[in-house]
């Protein structure tokens, strides 16, 4: 079997098993399936691959993934990679690996791809929560975000392959499911109905969990499915970036601070038991210092639990990119901040 190293999200998990079933009798064959969310990923990858062929120097490489997506003819000038795929590209991987190409860039057009694929994985290697993919892409454009870029516009897998993926994995044993995508409250032609209908059609689901929800989609249908059933897990990470009003009306962001604070009221309201992830960006161009003192303020006005804490990666392409830049040092003290608040 083919050797799968994953950067990144849980959706770039769930490739990677498909990835590791299409190329389940490939030898001397590996395959890096990038990130591109900060420089700092993308780094990260760059430096792996390079790692990886020293210590694998007749083993060819593969790179595919967000970073191939976006900075295609940087990884196809390094010297250890053999070929670059996009990620239309990742999902048909099996067509590639054999053939000889002109060009080691394979990378189409994301924002012409109107599919998710349509395959179904039997299981997680090494994990006892299994991800289900139910949406790809992104419309909508946060002043700092690359990420739809690199995935395309939002489309969503048919609620009948979801449903029968769900089965799959748990005849195969997993009993916690948990609905990634990029951006999964915009699974069309409704979140809440999916959620609904999964639990409906599968009462034996022992745990449904949630990927990163984005604040703004969560709705009273959403709500009132806590309160109908208990096999809904109780923990939820919310894509929250900043507790600055203002600094997120500049990052681009459909929600306020209060409105984190309410949700996660709510929700406790009918889960007391509920615990809150949350991502956050800290330095964002022009944030103040009062403007960080508020996000300091909202993880214990909102009783967040988990951070997810990033200093800001400045990405060319973006309009944040093009704002007052606070010096990276500070950026990083900044998240050490709010880092060392999430421990206490």
């Amino acid at each position: 079997m083919a050797e799968v190293i994953t950067f990144g999200c849980r959706i770039n998990a769930y490739e990677s098993e498909v990835i590791k079933e299409k190329l389940k009798d490939y030898d001397n064959l590996i395959v890096v399936n990038t990130c591109a969310v900060t420089g700092e990923a993308e780094r990260q990858c760059r430096q792996t691959i390079r790692k990886l062929k020293r210590e694998n120097p007749d083993t060819e490489i593969i790179v595919t993934g967000c970073s191939a997506q976006i900075n295609a003819a940087k990884l196809a000038d390094m010297s250890e990679v053999t070929l670059v795929l996009g990620n239309k590209e990742k999902r048909e991987i099996e067509k590639y690996v054999s053939g000889i190409f002109a060009d080691k860039k394979q990378v189409s057009d994301i924002f012409a791809d109107d599919d998710c694929g349509d395959y179904i994985i039997t299981g997680f290697e090494g994990r006892q929560k299994a991800f289900v993919q139910i949406q790809q892409g992104c419309n909508h454009r946060c002043t700092y975000c690359i990420i739809p870029y690199a995935r395309g516009r939002n489309r969503s897998v048919p609620e009948e392959l979801i449903i029968k993926q769900i089965r799959e994995l748990l005849a195969a044993g997993f009993n916690d499911i948990c609905l990634t995508g990029v951006d999964i409250c915009s699974y069309e032609p409704s979140f809440s109905a999916l959620v609904a209908h999964i639990l409906e059609q599968i009462p034996e689901l022992p745990i449904l969990n949630f990927g990163s929800l984005d604040p703004a989609a969560i709705d009273d249908n959403f709500i009132n499915l806590l309160q109908k059933y208990n096999n809904i897990g109780n923990y939820f990470h919310f894509s929250i970036q900043s507790g600055d009003n203002e600094v997120l009306r500049r990052m681009g962001r459909r929600h306020k601070r209060e409105d984190v604070i309410n949700l996660c009221h709510k929700i406790r309201k009918i889960k007391p038991r509920a615990k809150f992830g949350a991502d956050f960006i800290c330095g964002f161009p022009t944030e103040s210092e009062q403007a960080f003192e508020n996000t300091c303020k909202l993880v214990s006005e909102a009783g967040l639990n988990k951070l997810h804490v990033f200093p800001y990666s400045q990405r060319s392409g973006t309009p944040a990119a093009k704002m007052e830049q606070i010096p990276m040092a500070e950026r990083r003290r900044r998240a050490a901040v709010l880092r060392n608040l999430s421990e206490e």
